[in-house]
Order: structure tokens, then sequence, then C-alpha cells
């Protein structure tokens, strides 16, 4: 009952700031000796796949779109729109994502941390975990404060549920805990922000990957070096509460190194991955060696074997479509350094390019016609679901009308009128209750992939188009920035 009551509140609050955060914080990025630098001189995170019609890859970073969305150069917005089919690692507008990230981080069984963590460790986190709830009122904006976020139900939202995670995935949540992720909280990130932005234009989505494929690999970790990984996560945070010195790379050194155009691999990689660093000099020779075996462990499956992977599924969509523009907005650490999914497509005979942030983007005029009539079908649809829900929670029988519109022949019952026959049937579109059509119908000939959703899995589910329960659900699971 407690998580519903938050998502209430949250809802609402979320609700209420949609618009007033659209145009961005305006906040200027720290470049460095460049900061005079004009946005066209800066580097981007587009690449080009040279075909008829191009399709493109976008490096994004999970952080609050708003955050980023000023810097990011016009000509990636451009394809954006150009782009008639918008793919994504998972797909986030999906709540088979959502419920299925919840449940792969629950332990098995039914269990508690405190059957599985050693005392101590598990004394030390629920410490932290207080410190932090405690700190968290002073550590949110006035923003968020003035959009109805309250640090309590925001805690309770994020790290609630804790006692019943893997260990993995607790280290994850404490890793996030700080003062500059939690004044991020509350925004879609930009995955999410696109991904509902495709939809609501009428663009073809999907994703390359399934939430297992992201999910087992850090369920797989050895669990002596899960401890070890939580047991370093704490001394780390610990030991900033005790100097009440800063975390030393931060949500806001990520996003002034985004928004700045640094391609920088080792940055971007962590980003990716969402895992903590925890190679550490100062680390006893042995402890360093298992901070080294695990630090690589994480970049072999979270980013190698999924660069292979990704890359393959995008070799899949591009030669079966050899006609259609693809946007591809995967994690910038995805392009960078090496073994990247450039480098494989590279490999296999794809001419792959970077885009400079004022490179010309083709028009691609068909892509324009099929967006448009891609949205009239859409309304075409909804409108006639809209009618169909409506006639269906009536009597038919005694409406003038059948549900195609037309004048039903009049029958001489001789009885009494019902309360139903003092219906009048009112055109014109009614309020916007339902949601939209989610898939064409199976046997529909189309000039575009034949469902407005695409994956490599079957979820099953529909869609849900509310950007504040998804946030909502989100935050619940600790795993927003996918």
């Amino acid at each position: 009952m407690v998580y519903i009551v938050l998502c209430t509140l949250f809802i609402l609050s979320s609700l209420s700031m949609a618009r007033r955060l659209e145009a961005g914080t305006g906040k200027k990025p720290n470049c460095d000796s460049d900061s005079s630098k004009d946005q066209s001189q800066l580097n981007s995170f587009l690449w080009t796949i040279h075909r008829d019609p191009p399709s493109y890859f976008f490096g994004t970073i999970h952080v609050p779109y708003t955050r980023v969305w000023d810097y990011i150069p016009s000509n990636t917005k451009h394809a954006f729109r150009q782009a008639g089919n918008v793919f994504f690692e998972l797909d986030l507008t999906d709540p088979y994502t959502i419920t299925s990230l919840a449940n792969c981080q629950l332990l098995p069984h039914g269990a508690n941390l405190s059957d599985v963590l050693p005392r101590d460790i598990y004394i030390r986190l629920k410490e932290h975990l207080e410190y932090v709830r405690l700190m968290m009122p002073g550590w949110m904006s006035a923003d968020q404060k003035g959009r109805g976020l309250y640090a309590d139900y925001l805690f309770n939202a994020i790290a609630g549920n804790w006692e019943r995670k893997r260990p993995v995935w607790v280290m994850l949540m404490v890793n996030s805990l700080t003062e500059s992720d939690i004044k991020s909280r509350g925004i879609p990130v930009l995955d999410l922000y696109l991904a509902q932005s495709a939809e609501r234009i009428g663009k073809v989505t999907g994703a390359v990957e399934r939430v297992e494929e992201q999910c087992v690999p850090l369920n797989e970790l050895d669990f002596s070096q899960v401890l070890f990984a939580l047991n370093q996560t704490l001394f780390q945070h610990e030991a900033y509460r005790t100097t009440k010195g800063s975390v030393p790379y931060t949500t806001e050194d990520l996003i002034d190194h985004y928004n700045c155009g640094d391609l920088n691999s080792i940055i971007f990689n962590h980003d990716t991955a969402q895992v903590p660093n925890l190679v550490n000099s100062s680390l006893p020779p042995s402890q360093l060696k298992t901070a080294k075996r695990i630090d690589q462990y994480f970049r072999s499956e979270l980013i190698v074997k999924r660069n292979h992977r990704m890359s393959q599924r995008v070799m899949t969509l591009l030669k079966k479509y050899p006609k259609k523009s693809f946007f591809f907005a995967f994690g910038a650490g995805h392009f960078l350094g090496n073994n990247t999914i450039i480098n494989h497509l590279q490999e296999a005979g794809f001419n792959v390019t970077h885009t400079a942030s004022d490179e010309e983007i083709p028009v691609i005029r068909h892509e324009q016609r099929r967006r448009k009539q891609r949205r009239k079908q859409m309304k075409a649809r909804q409108r006639q679901k809209q009618l169909d829900a409506l006639w269906s929670s009536l009597d038919v029988d005694s409406l003038p009308f059948d549900h195609r519109g037309k004048r039903k022949r009049k029958k001489n019952s001789g009885g009494r009128k019902t309360f139903n026959d003092l219906w009048v049937r009112m055109e014109g579109d009614g309020p916007d209750y339902l949601q939209e059509a989610e898939t064409p119908p199976k046997h529909r000939q189309t000039t575009f992939p034949p469902v407005n959703k695409y994956s490599f899995y079957k979820s099953g589910a529909g869609n849900i188009h509310s950007t504040a329960l998804l946030l909502c659900l989100a935050i619940m699971i600790g795993y927003t920035n996918i």
C-alpha cells in the first residue's frame, strides 16, 4: 500500500512539472579552456551508417534529458526526426521491462539480505542508508521541492525494498545514493525521453536486447566478489561521509563532459556499465587484484559481449529493411574505445563514419510521408477504439445507430421507451480518455514494418504512455539509468 501512495504522489508531482522542464535548466557546462567555443565546433555523439536512406547511431547518457537536450547538436535532432524507426537497448515504455528488472533484482525464495550478508557488512549498510535518509532533505534541490517531491517518499521509492534485493543491486543502489544523483531524480532520462517522443510522433520503436541479457550477468558475479565490491563501495562512501569530501566522479562531471562533446571512453564506459570503479591504487596487492578482476568481468559482460550481440541485431535490422531509415540510441560507451558497435559494423562491410555537429543531414522525404500516414492511421484507430468502447458500454439494442454510425431500421415495438432511447449521439471527438492503438491489425498491408513496436523477444504486454508512472516504477526498482 505504501508504494501505491508513493506512486500517486510522484505521478501528481511529475505531471505538474513536465511542461516547466521542457526548456531545460539553462546551466552552462564547464568546458575548461574551450568554454567559449561555439556548439558547431564541438564533437557530437552521432554516427552515420551510409546507405540509401541513411541510418544513424546516437550515443546517450543516463541523466535527466533537461540537463543535456539544449547541447545536443541540431543535426542530431534532425536525424532523429527524419528516421522512421527508432531503436533502444531496452524498451523503456514497456511495463514488462520494468517489472522484469524489478524481479531480477530480488533475492530468490523470499530471502532477505540479513540472511546472506555477513553481520558487520549488513549493519554498516543499514547505518549508511539511515545517514542517506537523514541527509536527503538537504540534498534535494529547491526545484524538486517546488514540484512536490518530498525526501521521505523519494527515499522509500528508491531504497524502500533494499532488504529484499540481491547484494550486487544493493551495491549499485548505494553507489547512486549521492547528492548529485538525488538532485537528478524525478525527470525522464535522455533514453526514456527519446522513446516517448518517438511514440508520440508515430515512429516505429523497438529494442535490441532482452532484460535478462542485461540483468543476468550481474547476478552471476561470484558471491565472494560481490561481497568485496559491496564492502569497497561502503568504504568509499563512509570515507566521503567522514571527511565531508565530495565523490570524485559525479553525475555533474558526466553531464559536463557530454555537453562539451568530450569523447572520453573511460567516463562513458562506466556510465554505460552502471557499475562503480573499484580499482584503487591504495588497495593492498591482493585486493587490487580482485578489484581488477571484477572490473574486467563487468567490462567483458556489460560492454564487450553486449557490443557484439547488439551489433549483430542492428545488422539484422539493416539487412531485413534495406529501404528504411533507423535511429539507434544506445549508451555512448557502446561507441567509444575498442571492440565497439561501430567496429563490428565496419568489419562486416558497413560504411559508418562519425558525424560532425555542423554536418548537414539529408532530407528523407518518403519517411516524412510515411510518418504522416502513420499518425493519421493511429488517430483513426484511436477514434474507432473510443467509439467501440462507448457503444459497448451502452445498451446497443436500444440505440438508433449501429457501431458504424449507420441508422438502424425502426422496429414497431409499441412499448414504453427505455432510458437509453433518450440518448442522442453527439458528433465530434470527445476527450482523449483512451490510449493510442498500440499495434496495427496483423493483416494490414503497409510500406513500413507492420507493428509500431519491434523487439527480439515478445513481452506479451501493452504500452504505457505515462511518463510519471514509468518514472515511479523505475525509481522503485532503483534502476532508472539503464
